[in-house]
């Protein structure tokens, strides 16, 4: 998949649990939390949902806690949807 192609089907799924499979062959599971012009972040699946007082969680913005783990859009091989089952 392109970029381009990659980049709004992340956004179309804002929300959803996804496994993101990389170019490197490395899997992420995880609920994405936001996407920016060069990366997806994403929420680890089973992450406590305790964020904190201001709900950006221990590690602050970009962390774990706050938007979660960003991964480059263009190391993107493939994105699959996980049924709400899963978790």
């Amino acid at each position: 998949m392109s970029f381009e192609q990659n980049h709004a089907l992340c956004r179309k799924h804002m929300g959803r649990a996804v496994e993101i499979r990389m170019r490197n062959g490395r899997i992420h599971r995880g609920i994405i939390r936001r996407v920016d012009n060069r990366r997806v972040y994403l929420r680890p699946i089973g992450q406590n949902r305790n964020l904190g007082g201001f709900g950006l969680g221990y590690y602050g913005y970009g962390g774990y806690g706050g938007f979660g783990a960003g991964f480059a859009i263009g190391a993107i091989s493939s994105l699959v949807l996980l049924p709400f089952l899963f978790w």
